[in-house]
C-alpha cells in the first residue's frame, strides 16, 4: 500500500514549482538533504521517477507531471478543510498566507504587519513577495489565502476588492528640478528606466507614455524601484514610481519627484482571493485593515 504523507506532497509541490532542490528546501524551511530523502521516498513508493535531475535544475518527468496535477488537487482540498475550520472561529487565527507584489511590499508591509498583529493576535502571518502572475497561480492552487496586487487581474475564479488608487510620479535627476515636467509624448523620447518584464508596474508605465507595449530602445530594465531611482540619481535617465514609494526610495538619491500635468497616470490596488473560500467575510474585514494601513502610510509619505 502506498503511504504518502501530506508533508511529502508539499515538498513535491515545492520542488515542482522551484525546479531546484536548494530553492525548494529553503521554501519549505528544511535542509536540502532532507528534501532529497523525502522525494526519493516518494519515488520509491510510487515505483517511478518523478523528476529528471540536472546539474542546475530539475524537471518533472511525464509521470511526475501527471502526479503533480493530482497533488495540487489533494493539497487544495486539504487547504479548504483548514479554511472551513478557520471560518468558524472569531476572526482570523492560525496560519494565514498573504502575497504582495514587489512594488507594494516594502512600503506597505512595515505598517500593515503591526496593524494585523494587533487586530488578529492569533494569526500566524506568512508573507510571500513575488510578481502578480505567480501570486495568482499560487492563489488558485491554494498556496495563498489572499494577495495584494494592482487591479484588475481579470481571473474569473478570484474576487477582486479595490482598496485605493495612487498616482505615479516622475523621478528625474535633481539637476532637472526646475525644468518643465515632460509630457507623455516627450517621455517616449527620453531614456526611460523600467522594471524588468513581468512587473505589472512596467506595463502600466508603458501604457501611459506610449501607445504600444514595446519598451523604448534606449531604456534600461531593473529588478527593483530602488535600483531605478539610484540610476536616475546617477544621471542615467528618468523613471516613474508609485506615490507610496516616494519617501523610501528618494531619501538617499539625488533626484527630484514631480507630478505630470493633466491627467495623472495611476493604478488601483486591491486584494484578491478565491471565490470558493469560506473565509470571504473574514477576508473582506481584513481588506479594510489593509486599506486603513495604506491610508496611514500615504498620509505620512
Amino acid at each position: 500500500m502506498i503511504n504518502l504523507t501530506l508533508k511529502q506532497l508539499r515538498y513535491f509541490e515545492a520542488l515542482a514549482q522551484q525546479q531546484h532542490f536548494g530553492r525548494a528546501a529553503a521554501f519549505c524551511s528544511i535542509s536540502q538533504p532532507a528534501l532529497s530523502v523525502q522525494i526519493k521516498e516518494m519515488e520509491t513508493q510510487l515505483g517511478r521517477p518523478l523528476f529528471e535531475r540536472g546539474a542546475r535544475e530539475v524537471r518533472l518527468t511525464a509521470f511526475g507531471a501527471e502526479i503533480s496535477a493530482k497533488v495540487r488537487g489533494i493539497l487544495s482540498a486539504v487547504d479548504d478543510l483548514g479554511d472551513f475550520a478557520r471560518a468558524g472561529q472569531d476572526g482570523l487565527a492560525g496560519t494565514f498566507r498573504l502575497g504582495v507584489i514587489p512594488t507594494i511590499a516594502p512600503y506597505l508591509l512595515p505598517r500593515l504587519i503591526g496593524d494585523l498583529t494587533r487586530r488578529y493576535p492569533r494569526m500566524d502571518l506568512h508573507l510571500r513577495e513575488t510578481l502578480t502572475a505567480r501570486l495568482v497561480q499560487e492563489l488558485l492552487e491554494g498556496g495563498l489565502d489572499a494577495a495584494i496586487v494592482a487591479l484588475p487581474v481579470s481571473e474569473p475564479s478570484l474576487i477582486e476588492t479595490p482598496l485605493f488608487s495612487e498616482d505615479f510620479l516622475l523621478v528625474r535627476p535633481a539637476t532637472q528640478a526646475d525644468a518643465p515636467v515632460p509630457t507623455r509624448e516627450e517621455l517616449r523620447d527620453m531614456r526611460l528606466l523600467l522594471l524588468e518584464e513581468g512587473h505589472c508596474f512596467r506595463d502600466q508605465a508603458l501604457s501611459f507614455c506610449q501607445a504600444d507595449a514595446s519598451p523604448p530602445r534606449n531604456g534600461l530594465d531593473g529588478s527593483s524601484l530602488a535600483t531605478l531611482v539610484q540610476m536616475v540619481g546617477a544621471g542615467i535617465g528618468v523613471t516613474m514610481i508609485p506615490e507610496m514609494a516616494r519617501s523610501v526610495e528618494t531619501r538617499s538619491a539625488a533626484v527630484d519627484c514631480a507630478r505630470f500635468a493633466g491627467q495623472q497616470p495611476s493604478r488601483t490596488i486591491g486584494m484578491i482571493w478565491r471565490r470558493t473560500t469560506p473565509l470571504a467575510s473574514q477576508l473582506q474585514e481584513l481588506s479594510e485593515v489593509v486599506r486603513l494601513a495604506a491610508q496611514d502610510q500615504r498620509r505620512t509619505n
